[in-house]
Parts: structure tokens; C-alpha cells; sequence
């Protein structure tokens, strides 16, 4: 084996080593006794813990992984343009922040990502001795790791507004209920984002709780419709205030958004629907027609070439 080989394998070792060992320093949950004990020092009037053993007590990606994940961007945010930022956190805003990723950390996981596996291509193209391989690996992991994370971003983007799509119907005949039996616009979208515990429970109580801080509420339900891009739902919240500017009833309003949210929901499945047949047509031009003309002409074929064989 090559000297350069041996000394890769033995860093790719240390490298699993030491994430063993930072996971096992990591602080075990707390067990039923420790949660027994914490209580009875809350009603002795036990101190609380100061800054070090609260932080000392949080996971390991808190302490370490996302302070580095922090620091990484702030290093390269300098030299990424404002537009790119403002579209990288609007896409962010519309998959719904997952994981709590800010810009910065987005942009940071992105370049992290493609030297770890740009680095993993090029330990197993030594490992295996090709220099071709390696180059390829790390070309691969390197555009794998910037590509990747983007990738990943606008798939939750789609499942996110599809789950939209999908609970805005029974959402709106829940919240048209609501405010036929007499609670007010707000109790009734109070209990909608209660009962959905999905993205459109989400986005809901994020509306509250931002009316609950102080910011007028049909702002909160403006910013709502710009977030999501839904147009059903754009629609809906367009409704909705210039219900309240203009003094109508608003339960006429949720009756007549109702009925439009469902007849688009019907022409959707239409669409769809309608779509299929075409869809289908790949595979059966692909999979299906071939196997049957090996079947039908095969035989054919076969004494064809048999008979040019002895002439």
C-alpha cells in the first residue's frame, strides 16, 4: 500500500475517533431520578445553575457543531453578495426555517458539506490507488456538497406548499364553522391553528403569536400571504382584510372563499388526472412496447436470420 494511502486511512481513523469520543462526552439524558431530584431543589429553593453548567449541560451541537457552523459563515458572508442572501433567506422563509437555519448558517453548511465529502472522495480514490477516481470523487463530493443542500431546500419547498394546499380546504370549512356558531376571527383562527399540527398550523400560530406581541393583525396576515406564495391562501388573506377595512360580514367572506378553495382544489385533481394518461406513456413506450415486439417478432427474426444462414 502507498505511504500517502496509509497516512490518509490513518487520519480518516483518527477523524472517526475523535467523533466518538466528542459523542461520548456528550451528556447523557436526564433519568427519572435526576428529574425527581431537580424538582425537590426548585421547592428547596436550591440556587440555579450558572452560565457554565447550563452550558455544559446543552448538547454537543450547541456547544460545538453550530457555534462552528456560525463562524464559518460569518467568514464567508463577506464575500457573498446581499441579493443572493435576501433569496437564500426567502427560500428558507418558505420551506419554513428547518432546523432554525439562519442565511449564514445555510451558507456555511453548503461549503462545509463540500469539503467534507470533496475530502471523503479524494480517502477513498487514494485508498483504492487511481488518481482518475480521486479526481472524480472529489470533483463529485465537491459539487454534491454546494448543489446538495440547494437541492434538499427546494424539495421542502414543494412538500411544504403541497401540505398548504392540501389542509387549506378542511382548514377553511373549520374556521367558516367557527365563526357561524359565534366565536370571532381571531378565537376561530385560534382553534384552526390549534387543531392543524402541520404547515398551515404553523404558519397560523406564527400570525398569532406575532398579533399577541403588539403587531397589528391584518399586517401579521399580510406578511402571512407574502410568506407562503400560495395563491389560495394569498387570496384568502386578501379577503380577509379588505373585509375588516371595509366593514363586511365576515363569515359571508369564509362561505365564498370556501367554495372557491374547493372548486380549485377539484380542477386541480383534474389536472392531475388528466395528466396521467400522458404520464403513463413513458414507461409503456419504454418498458412495455419493446418486450412485446421481442416477443411478437423475435421468433420471426430468429428463422429469418436461419434461413440467411444456410443460403
Amino acid at each position: 500500500m502507498p505511504l500517502i494511502a496509509i497516512f490518509a486511512l490513518l487520519a480518516l481513523v483518527a477523524a472517526v475517533g475523535t467523533m466518538v469520543l466528542l459523542h461520548g462526552l456528550q451528556p447523557a439524558p436526564p433519568s427519572n431520578a435526576d428529574v425527581v431530584e431537580m424538582r425537590l431543589n426548585a421547592y428547596e429553593g436550591a440556587l440555579p445553575l450558572s452560565l457554565d453548567e447550563m452550558e455544559l449541560q446543552a448538547p454537543l451541537s450547541e456547544r460545538f457543531l453550530l457555534p462552528l457552523l456560525r463562524w464559518v459563515g460569518r467568514i464567508l458572508v463577506n464575500s457573498t453578495p446581499e441579493k443572493q442572501i435576501e433569496d437564500m433567506q426567502r427560500k428558507l422563509l418558505l420551506a419554513g426555517k428547518p432546523y432554525g437555519l439562519s442565511p449564514v448558517d445555510f451558507l456555511a453548511l453548503r461549503y462545509i458539506a463540500a469539503v467534507v465529502l470533496a475530502g471523503l472522495g479524494l480517502a477513498i480514490g487514494l485508498l483504492t490507488g487511481r488518481g482518475l477516481l480521486a479526481a472524480l470523487l472529489v470533483a463529485g463530493g465537491g459539487i454534491l456538497g454546494i448543489v446538495g443542500p440547494g437541492l434538499m431546500i427546494s424539495k421542502r419547498i414543494g412538500a411544504r406548499r403541497d401540505e398548504l394546499l392540501t389542509s387549506l380546504p378542511d382548514a377553511m370549512d373549520l374556521l367558516t364553522v367557527s365563526v357561524a356558531a359565534g366565536l370571532t376571527f381571531e378565537a376561530a383562527l385560534a382553534r384552526v391553528a390549534e387543531k392543524f399540527e402541520d404547515a398551515l398550523g404553523e404558519e397560523l400560530s406564527r400570525v398569532l403569536q406575532e398579533a399577541r406581541l403588539g403587531r397589528p393583525y391584518l399586517s401579521a396576515l399580510e406578511d402571512l400571504g407574502n410568506r407562503v406564495e400560495v395563491e389560495e391562501l394569498k387570496n384568502f388573506v386578501q379577503a380577509v382584510i379588505q373585509s375588516q377595512q371595509l366593514g363586511v360580514g365576515i363569515a359571508r367572506i369564509l362561505q365564498l372563499q370556501s367554495d372557491e378553495i374547493r372548486r380549485k382544489r377539484m380542477q386541480r385533481a383534474e389536472e392531475k388526472g388528466g395528466q396521467a394518461s400522458i404520464k403513463m406513456l413513458i414507461p409503456m413506450i419504454g418498458c412495455i412496447f419493446p418486450t412485446i415486439w421481442i416477443v411478437l417478432l423475435g421468433p420471426a427474426l430468429l428463422i429469418l436470420i436461419h434461413v440467411i444462414g444456410h443460403t
